[in-house]
């Protein structure tokens, strides 16, 4: 199958795009462009060749695809920021992720969510109820055109949302579910991830299906809870429970559950969005300093490059660093480069 050229900007936008351009102008099939640059026609697999090369990618590509992986990052790893008075942290969220060297991110909803309203200290029963009751209106209520601003401020700075991560649970409304995916496709995310139970998994496959857009579910460690995404099986579940479910592996806490996250992926790779990347240690222990735990992050890394699947592979600095959050990423950020060298 042949397909045809358009600008490198769409192409690194849209990670399923077939399309590459020498230019950054308009193509047409085969024609020379204004600039002299010709026009060119890739078959898949040339394609797929091609966009191993950093030949085939400008600079903002380049910046977030090592060896063929693409990296990015869960914007989780920046929790510790401050937030501005009365504001979000898509702000101070896109200037750390600049001064990381990150274009790709899977968002974190809290940070472009209001900050809890309750005072200081642990909040009362009815605090934390009227707290509540204050996020689902916010997210019932709140225009559209709010998210797509934030997508927008994203794309001016160079990044993408690639993926939304907003995790249902029992607390939410069938509305609030809904309203998820209608604020993804607002900030102009692929996909929607979810720390999700299997109970909450089961209430979002009528919207998965209604939006047309993946679910991938974020596994945790917790094997001895049936309703968590911690097992083989449990992962096999959510995986029938629609066609729209993906799984966003998290390799750390695949980890420290005793699994294996190396052979997992070679088996499912064709059901994996992207990849959660920390160390663990096994038997259920702690985050720890990359490259001293049992996560066999090198590896898996190593496995992308080799094999040229389009999973994600996303930064989640979660354990104690010695720096802060910038910083850390910074840190991890090198390892993976230095994993895919």
């Amino acid at each position: 199958m042949a397909v045809s050229t358009c600008s490198w900007r769409r192409a690194i936008v849209c990670s399923r795009s077939l399309c590459i351009s020498t230019k950054n102008t308009k193509s047409t099939k085969g024609t020379k462009n204004k600039k002299g640059a010709k026009d060119i026609m890739l078959t898949r697999r040339e394609f797929g060749a091609l966009a191993l090369s950093s030949v085939a990618w400008p600079a903002l590509g380049r910046a977030q695809t090592v060896s063929g992986v693409r990296l990015g990052v869960q914007t989780y790893s920046f929790r510790e920021l401050i937030r501005p008075a009365g504001g979000d942290l898509v702000d101070p969220v896109i200037a750390a992720m600049k001064e990381c060297g990150l274009t790709e991110c899977e968002l974190w909803a809290p940070q472009i969510e209001p900050a809890s309203t309750g005072g200081g200290g642990r909040p009362t029963p009815e605090e934390a109820q009227r707290s509540r009751e204050g996020l689902r209106k916010w997210r019932l209520e709140t225009p559209l055109d709010h998210f797509r601003s934030i997508g927008k401020r994203f794309n001016t700075a160079g990044i993408t949302i690639y993926a939304f991560n907003y995790s249902p649970n029992g607390s939410f409304s069938d509305e609030e579910i809904d309203r998820g995916f209608e604020m993804a496709k607002a900030l102009g995310a692929e996909i929607i991830t979810a720390s999700a139970t299997l109970e909450a998994a089961r209430r979002m496959v009528p919207f998965a299906a209604k939006h047309r857009m993946p679910v991938a579910m974020h596994n945790h460690s917790n094997v001895s809870d049936p309703n968590e995404f911690a097992t083989l099986e449990s992962l096999a579940t959510a995986l029938k429970l629609s066609p729209q479910f993906r799984i966003n592996l998290d390799i750390g806490h695949f980890t420290a559950a005793n699994n294996d996250a190396v052979a997992y992926i070679r088996e499912h790779h064709h059901q994996i969005t992207n990849l959660h990347l920390k160390d663990r240690r096994k038997n259920q222990g702690d985050n720890v300093a990359w490259g001293t735990g049992d996560t066999p992050i090198r590896e898996v890394l190593q496995l992308l490059k080799k094999e040229r699947w389009p999973i994600r592979a996303y930064i989640e600095y979660e354990h104690k660093g010695e720096v802060g959050a910038v910083e850390e990423v910074k840190k991890c950020l090198a390892f993976a480069r230095s994993a895919l060298a």
